[in-house]
């Protein structure tokens, strides 16, 4: 089986080969051995015992298949925790600042920073902790449980313990106290409530090392196989041994079908009992009650949304349609509450009202109605005005009557005041005098504005200026020296036009034009059609 190499073999030695793997097999001749001088189990694959080529192994082995390129330098050991190597009495040079250790600086020192170092005190100088380095292999690096001490456990242990023993101990110096004041005859009523607290208290504890005591009442003792030839292991009883079986309770063979495999009855085996007299209905109860109910309205939910349009699915995304069926639930609710609250705002809740007294329910007229065979009232009771469906009687802003109460130039307005404002605020008998004092005024505006344009003159020919580019007219007179500044100023301006460089940042701007101003504009300006207008300038 477990061959070295690959060597060519001839026919006969080949079917020799075959005929003695399966006398190993069948146990008629002995297993081969390996280097080791272990048996090899003869029914392991070939695939699995030959040797790779590269190997050149000699022998048949199963080396190949262990781990046998195992580094010796890993360990599994762990840094030992509080381990110190030496204790100096004095500074040294180069040793932390803060502590005196030489086995790190000031910046990774973990105790309390000092206020004088040990470098300037040379006191108290911290020993020097033991520094380890660890190659660990690949199980090593990835072991939680590396460097954990389990003796360690025994301190939760007993802080647990010592706080048990100290309330039990509490609890009985109370107890005690309250019996001593119980026989001297003080508070009794509250002595005896409190001393039932107390034993409350203490059954209590009791109960549960009882129930400690007692965890294994369900347990059974039983051979359990195992690989090492069998021990004894604990089962958990899942069921009280008094409890009748299911399929028990009704011997008919056309009773309800009981499933052996899966341990259910559906059906109830007895349907004809009083129900308050069975303990069990069958299986089908758990279908319709519970969390299976709700799950079952998730699913409904899920089929409906997913015929409305939505992309939903219970089994590919059950967290997205149990979110949706939430929020439908909620919104539902929602709906129901603002329905609920309009109708009772529209019509009233005769339920939450008032109770009327007795006098009114019981009580009696010598009034006489008289109806025909219609039902309509002929004598004893006067006809009822129908209301309108709006308010009536309603009056906003400190007015005393309704909108429409009153006509005016085809606008509806408030009688009180006389105004076509609909939110406008009552002004009362002086807000209708001012109005018509106003309307009497603009009366006699608009009489006196018809006896202004009737009396009005003939209009005046405009006077055009010279200022504003006219013409020039024949008896304007000019200042010369007034002209001459102005054409001084005009060249300043034609510079400054044609270089950018000479104009001030801060211009004091006239708009003020004089007619010598427009005078020299005019004859400092080229005009298109003048033949010299290149020779100007």
């Amino acid at each position: 089986m477990a061959t070295a190499s690959v060597s060519f073999k001839s026919r006969e030695d080949h079917r020799k080969q075959l005929e003695l793997e399966e006398a190993r097999k069948a146990g008629l001749a002995p297993a081969e051995v390996d280097e080791d001088g272990k048996e090899i189990n003869p029914h392991i694959p070939q695939y699995m015992s030959s040797a790779p080529w590269y190997l050149n192994a000699e022998r048949p082995s199963l080396k190949h298949q262990r781990k046998w390129k195992s580094d010796p330098n890993y360990t599994k050991s762990w840094y030992d925790r509080g381990a110190k190597i030496f204790h100096a009495d004095k500074y040294r040079k180069g040793a932390c600042e803060n502590c005196g250790a030489m086995t790190h600086d000031k910046r990774s020192c973990v105790e309390r920073p000092r206020k004088l170092g040990a470098k300037w005190t040379s006191k108290s100088i911290a020993p020097d902790e033991k520094i380890e380095t660890f190659e660990l292999d690949y199980d090593g690096k990835r072991d939680r449980w590396n460097g954990y001490d389990a003796a360690s456990y025994k301190l939760v242990v007993q802080r647990y313990e010592a706080r048990d023993e100290a309330r039990s101990k509490y609890l009985k110096e109370q107890q005690l106290k309250k019996l001593e004041e119980k026989n001297n005859g003080e508070n009794t009523e509250v002595g005896v409530s409190d001393d039932e607290d107390i034993d409350d208290d203490l059954k209590i504890d009791e109960a549960k090392v009882d129930e400690s005591k007692q965890m294994d009442f369900a347990k059974v003792e039983k051979r359990v196989r195992t690989t090492g030839g069998g021990s004894t292991g604990t089962v958990r009883n899942l069921r009280i041994r008094e409890d009748t079986a299911k399929y028990l309770l009704n011997l008919d063979v056309n009773s309800a079908h009981y499933d052996p495999k899966t341990r259910s009855m559906r059906e109830d085996p007895l349907p004809d009992l009083d129900p308050n007299e069975k303990f069990y209905v069958g299986d089908n109860m758990n279908r319709v009650s519970g969390q299976a109910l709700e799950f079952k309205q998730l699913n409904i939910h899920a089929w409906e949304a997913f015929d409305k349009g939505h992309d939903v699915h219970m089994q590919a995304a059950p967290s997205q349609a149990e979110l949706l069926y939430k929020n439908f639930k909620i919104n539902k609710e929602k709906l129901k509450s603002q329905t609920k609250e309009s109708i009772l705002e529209k019509y009233g809740n005769a339920a939450a009202e008032e109770v009327l007294p007795r006098e009114l329910l019981l009580g009696q007229s010598e009034k006489v109605v008289e109806y025909d065979r219609a039902g309509r009232i002929i004598k004893g009771q006067e006809s009822s005005i129908p209301k309108s469906k709006y308010e009536e009687d309603v009056f906003i802003n400190n007015h005393t009557s309704v909108w429409g109460s009153w006509w005016k130039d085809h606008q509806w307005g408030y009688k009180c005041c006389q105004q076509t404002v609909r939110n406008s605020y009552c002004t009362g008998a002086a807000g209708i005098e001012a109005a018509e004092a106003a309307a009497d005024l603009m009366k006699a505006n608009i009489a006196r504005k018809e006896a202004a344009e009737v009396e009005a003159p003939a209009p005046t020919e405009e006077k055009r200026l010279a200022t504003w580019g006219a013409e020039v007219c024949d008896d304007l007179v000019l200042d010369e020296k007034k002209l001459a500044e102005a054409l001084q100023k005009e060249d300043l301006r034609k510079r400054e036009e044609r270089d950018e460089r000479k104009r001030k940042y801060n211009v004091n701007w006239n708009d003020e034009v004089t007619p010598e101003d427009m005078e020299a504009y005019r004859m400092k300006r080229i005009h298109d059609d003048d033949p010299m207008k290149d020779f100007l300038h």
